[in-house]
């Protein structure tokens, strides 16, 4: 029996997202999908893309023009392919103009945090959103599983409410890191060791909240109950890091009704966090 051909992949844009799924999908050796990455500034290629999936790696406002360009040029269509982005606040009919009866369309959003070109985070136990035309889903789905990711497909979804949420977390963490760093600093660690520290500190939240979900991930003084310990931390930030406050008080009134959910206090303890949150 002849031995099945691997799968050819054609990503088209070598920025952050592009470089890295080339890299994850090349690792592993024999029966790894054939991946050939061409970076946006090159442009399209003039020769017909001989693939069975294109993958374009490009910021959302480039989807539709790219989509449009790859049917002008014929560069896609002469044999059966899926054609799929990455983007996770647009859908599959961004990419609407390329669609044709051997090309299918569709979303397929890894919910990962890519922030080098040179480095690839783990993908394993990643979720991958994929929505668009079946056979385009079919791919997607493969891909995801050759990542090591888990695809699904949410009916409804509210891409631009699932996008903020994406942002929200794996933005605010390290906008919410680099406030840890300087505060370290400020109590005396360096700037390289306050890094190391936070890294793992990180990695235990993700873990927690994807082994035990919420709010059984919460951990500290405000599960705890413990109002005189938030007013410490709250008093050395008005002390050694003010621009601190702020985001400190926003984020425990966010963890208020879990630690009240999970009630390893009484309610009254939960209140005076929240009269001493008032008093910033």
């Amino acid at each position: 029996m002849a031995a099945r051909e691997p799968l050819t992949i054609f990503i088209y844009g070598a920025g952050k997202v592009g470089s890295a799924l080339a890299r994850a999908l090349r690792a592993g050796g024999e029966g790894r999908p054939r991946v050939t990455l061409r970076p946006a500034r090159r442009g399209l290629p003039k020769r017909r893309i001989d693939a069975d999936v294109v993958v374009l790696a490009l910021r959302d406002r480039d989807l539709a023009p790219c989509a449009a360009e790859l049917s002008a040029r014929g560069l896609v269509g002469h044999r059966p392919v899926s054609v799929l982005h990455c983007a996770g606040a647009l859908g599959p009919e961004v990419l609407a103009a390329a669609r044709g009866p051997r090309v299918a369309v569709a979303q397929m959003h890894p919910m990962i945090s890519f922030a080098s070109t040179a480095f690839t985070p783990s993908l394993a136990r990643g979720q991958l959103h994929v929505d668009g035309d079946p056979a385009a889903v079919k791919a997607a789905r493969a891909l995801g599983r050759l990542l090591g990711m888990t695809p699904r497909t949410i009916a409804g979804l509210d891409r631009i409410a699932y996008h903020a949420a994406a942002g929200l977390v794996a933005n605010g963490a390290a906008a919410l890191a680099a406030g840890g760093v300087a505060l370290l600093g400020k109590a005396g660690v360096p700037e390289a060791t306050a890094a190391l520290m936070l890294g793992p500190l990180l990695r235990s939240v993700a873990e927690n909240v994807e082994r035990l979900g919420l709010p059984e991930a919460l951990t500290g003084p405000v599960r705890r109950g413990d109002a005189a310990g938030v007013g410490k931390h709250l008093e050395t930030l008005a002390r050694i890091a003010p621009e601190l406050q702020a985001f400190y008080v926003a984020a425990a009134r966010t963890q208020l009704p879990l630690a009240r959910a999970l009630g390893d206090a009484p309610s009254s303890s939960f209140d005076a966090i929240e009269e001493r949150l008032d008093r910033g």
